[in-house]
């Protein structure tokens, strides 16, 4: 799983990135440890960020404990670490869901180098889109990464709710009901209906893309559906993940 294409909102991932060596700028502060960092470069040609090579990882320096949402973590441990010390860096096998997917064409400007055309917004497992707090190491929807950045992420993909369909899918449901499928936890009923709120299966795909569906796809959505249930798919993501989703346009109050 490396490239763009294989990046869906709801996506249960094991994210990992070998340790690699490099040395302490800033021991350890109120809440980062500032390290060398050995995988991008300065961009000579960016005009709104001028990196100084630095980048600061979460830690609650007032207990020592990784911040929640930090993924990197160092060996030794932040309070065995003083400015100038060599240590390393990386990822230990982490299960994360994602929770937003942003493409940049052209690439984003960053201040480093290589520039990021992908940015994935990761959630560890525990953490919900509703917790997600207000503070400088996440933006609005979890932690960012971005695949591509010289960066030497790994990922296994655990698990996909709904990798039988395509977002705007048109499907009927048992209940003869037309819904568009966006994400996993947003589904569009034309009836206008607010109850229930998912499909119910099996499902009949209608259209992709647009257009009237193929009777291969057809049959790939008939058979992923003839057993089981949304909340079935909902109730093994949630065990993966132990999360809640929040469906996309929700307005989530952040915490304070």
């Amino acid at each position: 799983m490396t490239d763009d294409v294989g990046f869906r909102v709801g996506d249960v991932l094991s994210v990992a990135c070998p340790f690699t060596q490099t040395r302490v700028d800033e021991g350890l502060k109120w809440d980062h440890l500032s390290l060398e960092w050995p995988w991008w470069r300065p961009d000579p040609d960016s005009e709104f960020v001028h990196w100084n090579g630095i980048v600061a990882l979460g830690v609650d320096a007032s207990t020592v404990v990784w911040h929640e949402m930090e993924l990197f973590r160092t060996d030794p441990a932040p309070e065995h670490l003083k400015p100038g010390d060599v240590c390393r860096v990386g990822v230990p096998p982490t299960v994360v869901h994602v929770t937003a997917v942003d493409h940049f064409d052209p690439p984003l400007e960053t201040g480093w180098l290589p520039r990021p055309h992908l940015a994935v917004a990761v959630l560890p497992r525990g953490l919900s889109y509703r917790e997600v707090p207000a503070d400088s190491h996440v933006n609005g929807t979890g932690y960012e990464i971005h695949p591509g950045d010289g960066t030497p992420f790994t990922f296994d993909l655990l698990f996909r709710p709904y990798a039988f369909l395509q977002p705007g899918d048109e499907v009927a449901d048992a209940a003869g009901r037309a819904w568009r499928f966006d994400e996993p936890w947003d589904w569009f009923a034309f009836d206008g209906q607010e109850v229930p709120e998912v499909p119910e299966w099996p499902l009949a795909l209608l259209t992709r893309s647009g257009t009237p569906c193929t009777p291969d796809d057809a049959a790939a959505v008939a058979g992923a559906t003839a057993a089981g249930s949304h909340q079935e798919t909902l109730l093994h993501w949630t065990r993966l993940t132990d999360a809640t989703p929040t469906p996309l346009g929700t307005v989530v109050p952040r915490l304070q």
